[in-house]
């Protein structure tokens, strides 16, 4: 890896340089298939319970500060609207709206080899 340092930097950011190259996951292409899967079907999952989580919250946050003759006081539906809630929050998470499966997946599964070596074109700082 050809980085330019800064000369504060010193040995221990060449070392950590080093031991982050050695420590390279597998190449994609080598992964098994039922475990990008499996990965991917579990981060959804908990974007979805993410999602939902959130939403209930905020029904919950919606009923607490509402009047008490409001309509969103009224827990006669609160199951229907649960229910609602998280199936609104199965189509975002397969949509993967908010990103959160996303995230997760590029800490399980090794990121693709780039066809071009990444380049650092930061040069050092000037000092005056």
């Amino acid at each position: 890896m050809n980085t330019i340092l800064h000369p504060a930097q010193g040995a221990a950011a060449q070392a950590a340089d080093s031991a982050a190259e050695a420590a390279v996951a597998p190449a994609a292409d080598t992964l098994d298939p039922k475990y990008r899967a499996k990965a991917t079907e579990a981060a959804v999952k908990f974007e979805s319970f993410f999602i939902g989580h959130m939403l209930h919250q905020m029904r919950s946050a919606t009923r607490e500060m509402a009047g008490p003759d409001s309509v969103f006081k009224d827990p006669v539906n609160s199951d229907m609207l649960d229910m609602a809630d998280n199936l609104v929050a199965d189509k975002m998470a397969g949509q993967r709206a908010f990103g959160i499966a996303d995230a997760i997946l590029r800490q399980l599964l090794p990121a693709p080899a780039p066809s071009v070596p990444a380049q650092n074109f930061a040069g050092p700082l000037n000092v005056s």
